[in-house]
């Protein structure tokens, strides 16, 4: 497996991926290094599904304003040093308790 790096980011070919495409699985897997696939149509990115998940997830979260606020000033606030409110387990999920 031949890996060039463009920006960190690992580059290989389509036609060396059609020969080594379990081992760049493997690679991407063992590693969570995101593979970059060239074409001459364009290119493709292989990495772990948890890790595309977590991004989804991220981006999702960074979208949503409320959530981002939040996050934000919990952020602030532990740099700072004040303490965060803390909730029980009933509490936390008392819209989805029976």
């Amino acid at each position: 497996m031949v890996l060039t790096k463009e920006n960190e980011l690992k580059t290989i070919t389509m036609n060396q991926a059609s020969i080594d495409l379990p081992s760049l699985i493997n690679y991407s897997l063992t590693t969570h290094d995101e593979v970059n696939i060239t074409t001459d149509n364009g290119s493709v990115i292989i990495l772990p599904q948890k890790d595309y998940e977590t991004m989804q997830e991220t981006l999702r979260l960074l979208s949503d304003k409320k959530s981002l606020e939040a996050l934000l000033i919990s952020h602030k606030n532990r740099d700072e040093g004040i303490p965060q409110d803390s909730f029980s387990i009933e509490e936390v999920f008392s819209d989805v308790q029976g």
